[in-house]
């Protein structure tokens, strides 16, 4: 028996803009340590072998940061902090069910369009 993958993976935004940036930054002073709390949180709870955290750039949703998503599934949470990371993992990650009120609204994160359907809208 082979090594099982993931059953999760959650892309945490680190993008840190510097001061006077117009976009605001998802790693900040106030939450420069929420990955930190979620890889923490995932291996307290002994599930960081089937729940992979990773740092990503930027997500471009800026304006609802900080944010993170939860794949499978194209799950985008916003807002976040501490007790609301907390909370996805015990009612998503371990109870099978999306915490909807921090989900990304929908005119931000809308259905996912295919590389064909956008290369054909684009008229390539």
């Amino acid at each position: 028996m082979g090594l099982p993958q993931p059953a999760f993976y959650i892309f945490k935004c680190e993008q840190s803009s510097p001061p006077g940036m117009p976009k605001p930054s998802c790693v900040n002073a106030q939450t420069q340590d929420l990955f930190q709390h979620l890889a923490q949180t995932l291996m307290q709870k002994g599930i960081i072998g089937t729940v992979q955290p990773i740092r990503s750039a930027c997500m471009n949703r800026c304006n609802v940061g900080p944010v993170m998503l939860v794949e499978p599934g194209h799950t985008m949470y916003t807002g976040l902090d501490k007790a609301k990371i907390d909370r996805i993992i015990q009612e998503h990650i371990i109870g099978g069910n999306v915490v909807q009120e921090y989900v990304i609204d929908s005119e931000l994160w809308d259905d996912p369009i295919t590389p064909a359907d956008m290369a054909a809208q684009m008229g390539k």
